[in-house]
Order: structure tokens, then C-alpha cells, then sequence
């Protein structure tokens, strides 16, 4: 896979998180990829926060600093309405890369 494929997919599993959740700081990303994927998947923390840091460049999500549920300052990051178009968007390209794997397994 190509590393722009790579990032796509970090993107729509975190812009999809928000979509879910609401507003989540990033160790409540982390949490909910590896919990809702039975744990298979991980996002590691340094993967994470540079594509955050991106999305928010991009307009897809905003951030605010706010108090955790154990009295932490932390970063919550929430879905914009560019995120949401943006969701749209990454969930059709992964549909698609999915049905070409699928041709190929199927073709072999």
C-alpha cells in the first residue's frame, strides 16, 4: 500500500471515530479504533497526532482543551462540517479499494 493510502485509511478510521462519538481527545481515539475492531487494529500515538494535527489544517476537525474524566488537561478534537463531506468521500475511495481487492482475490 501506498503511504498516501496508509494515511487515508488513519483518516477515515479517526474522522469516522468523531462521526460515532462526538468530541474525543486522542487517547479516546486510540481506544475506541482498538476496542470497536476487536482489538486487530491500533493507531499508534505517533501516527496519531501529527495526522490530527493535519486534519485540523484541513479543516475537518477542530479542537478545544478541556478537563478528562480523571481531571486531565487534554485535547478533544470534534468533526466539522468538512470533516463530515470528507468522511463521505474517504468511505467511498475505501469502498472502492475494497471491491478492487476483492476482484483480484477473486480473479488469482
Amino acid at each position: 500500500m501506498a503511504k498516501n493510502d496508509l494515511q487515508g485509511t488513519l483518516d477515515l478510521l479517526v474522522l469516522k471515530t468523531l462521526a460515532q462519538n462526538g468530541a474525543l481527545h486522542g487517547y479516546g481515539i486510540v481506544l475506541h479504533v482498538q476496542n470497536a475492531s476487536g482489538e486487530m487494529l491500533r493507531v499508534e500515538e505517533g501516527s496519531l497526532y501529527p495526522a490530527l494535527h493535519r486534519m485540523e489544517l484541513s479543516g475537518w476537525v477542530a479542537s478545544e482543551w478541556a478537563m478528562t474524566e480523571t481531571n486531565r488537561r487534554a485535547k478533544y478534537y470534534k468533526l466539522t462540517a468538512a470533516g463530515r463531506r470528507q468522511l463521505q468521500q474517504a468511505e467511498e475511495s475505501f469502498d472502492q479499494l475494497v471491491k478492487g481487492v476483492r476482484a483480484v482475490l477473486r480473479y488469482a
